[in-house]
């Protein structure tokens, strides 16, 4: 049998597959089908892990995968509910870790396990044009023009373990991200695709903004998001140095903190919301992908078994 559970954080939901409990390691097809909401369990991603012995004092390795099949660098939500997970399921009592993902090791610490709230070391974000990577201009990719669908605009790109572009506005919208997020995300200039946050500084301890993921696309709530907008908040001295910024996103709020060396620490919450067996015939198709369309028209019941638990130019 395989069985998976399934968090979310702020609406951002991930199904974990340990490979403790797994007959197979998922591909990028894979998460594709875990991930689809009419044929799969349905979740914005899939998490990995975790992979090789689990020590408390050594990185613990996690892969993580979008919803489209691409593997992503780092996911700070995704970090918040695999350490919920370990804590749960290999490390009881452990309340500081390592996880190790694509984008470098982030230190973990697990602040209430009962209430779900986790807080994980970002990083130093990098704002070089070439680490982004940004094409197009050398240096600092700060403030930069970007024209996108005729529109000049005007971004911030920057790199905190995974690529991100942040556009100021004053009216951050679901309408506003699902219409200028894909084509930010996807333009020529980001050869390795971008997130996209729409920005908005409330004060110098409150941000809001609307995210488009370029393996998800429109999310409630993204960790990193959150984290890379606070980054160039900070960078263009909107917000405080040490204190704790607020996000403020549609599924929800997180901290974000700036420490003076500009490293970045930020802090949420995430639960569990069902366990459960994947059903054989799923299991079946996992790892075959010689017909796609087959997807598309196999028969339902074989998924999965669940037990609940305005832009500045």
């Amino acid at each position: 049998m395989t069985h998976f559970t399934k968090y979310q954080a702020l609406g951002n939901d991930y199904v974990v597959i340990d490979p403790r409990d797994a007959a197979f390691e998922p591909t990028g097809q894979d998460a594709l089908l875990l991930c689809d909401r009419n044929f799969g369990i349905g979740a914005d991603g899939v998490l990995y892990g975790p992979i090789g012995p689990v020590d408390a004092d050594q990185p613990v390795r996690l892969r993580i995968f979008n919803s489209d099949g691409s593997e992503c660098e780092k996911s700070g939500n995704g970090i918040r509910i695999f350490a919920l997970h370990l804590a749960a399921r290999h490390l009881p009592g452990v309340r500081e870790l390592t996880v190790r993902t694509l984008g470098g090791d982030s230190p973990v610490r697990i602040v209430d396990e009962q209430a779900g709230v986790v807080s994980v070391g970002m990083g130093l974000p990098s704002f070089d044009a070439a680490a982004v990577p940004m094409l197009g201009i050398t240096g600092l990719a700060v403030e930069q023009p970007l024209l996108v669908d005729g529109q000049q605009l005007t971004v911030t790109a920057l790199n905190l373990g995974n690529p991100h572009a942040v556009v100021f506005t004053e009216h951050p919208t679901r309408e506003l991200a699902c219409a200028l997020g894909p084509l930010i995300a996807e333009h020529e200039r980001f050869p390795t695709r971008t997130n996209v946050q729409f920005l908005r500084v409330l004060d110098r301890r409150t941000i809001q903004i609307e995210v488009w993921e370029r393996g998800a696309g429109y999310t409630l709530a993204s960790g990193s998001s959150g984290c890379a907008a606070t980054a160039v908040a900070h960078r263009l001295d909107l917000v405080d140095t040490g204190a704790e910024i607020t996000v403020r996103m549609a599924g929800g709020e997180i901290g974000v903190t700036v420490a003076p060396d500009s490293t970045v620490t930020m802090t949420g919450g995430a639960e569990h919301v069902l366990s459960g067996t994947l059903a054989a015939a799923l299991v079946a198709r996992l790892g075959n992908h010689a017909d796609q369309d087959a997807v598309a028209h196999s028969d339902r019941d074989a998924v999965a078994h669940a037990e609940p638990a305005a832009v500045r130019a």
